[in-house]
C-alpha cells in the first residue's frame, strides 16, 4: 500500500465515497459495514478482526450482520470478517472470495475501488439475507475508523 500515514492513507474526496459506498450498500439491508484502518503489525489478522467487530460494538446490531473491512497498513494485509449472523449463512468462502477480488485490485494500487467493490458484493449478501425492514435504522457509524 503506498505510503500515506493512516490519518491521511485516504483523501477527504476517497473517504467520502467510500461512505457513501457504505450507505448505499446498507440501505437495502439491515446489515452494518464498518471500514477499519490499523497501524499495528497483528500476527493473526482474521482472529483481531473477529476481536474488533466486539470492540467497535459490531456485534452489537439486532441480528449480528456486521461485516467488518480491516486494512493492516504497516505489513499491507487485507481482511474481512462478518458476525454470527451473516457469517453462518454465508461461510468462510465468501470471505476468502472478496478478500481475493479486494486484494487483487489493491496489488494495482486501486485501494478506494477494490474496498467499494468489497462492500456493493458484501451489501448484496446482506440484502439477500437480511433485507431492510420497516423500523430498521443505522446501528453504527459509516464512518472510517483507525487504531
Amino acid at each position: 500500500m503506498h505510503g500515506k500515514a493512516p490519518s491521511r492513507f485516504f483523501s477527504k474526496a476517497e473517504e467520502a465515497r467510500l461512505i457513501s459506498a457504505i450507505q448505499e450498500a446498507e440501505s437495502s439491508s439491515s446489515g452494518e459495514i464498518r471500514v477499519h484502518l490499523l497501524r499495528s503489525d497483528e500476527s493473526d489478522l482474521i482472529a483481531y478482526g473477529n476481536q474488533l467487530l466486539e470492540k467497535l460494538g459490531v456485534t452489537r446490531t439486532r441480528e449480528r450482520n456486521g461485516v467488518l473491512f480491516l486494512l493492516e497498513l504497516k505489513s499491507q494485509r487485507f481482511a474481512v470478517v462478518g458476525d454470527r449472523g451473516i457469517h453462518e449463512k454465508v461461510g468462510q468462502g465468501f470471505w476468502d472470495s472478496i478478500r481475493d477480488r479486494v486484494l487483487e485490485k489493491f496489488r494495482h494500487e486501486k485501494f478506494e475501488e477494490g474496498l467499494i467493490e468489497g462492500i456493493k458484493i458484501c451489501g448484496e449478501k446482506l440484502k439477500e439475507f437480511f433485507p431492510v425492514r420497516p423500523d430498521d435504522v443505522n446501528e453504527q457509524s459509516d464512518q472510517i475508523t483507525e487504531e
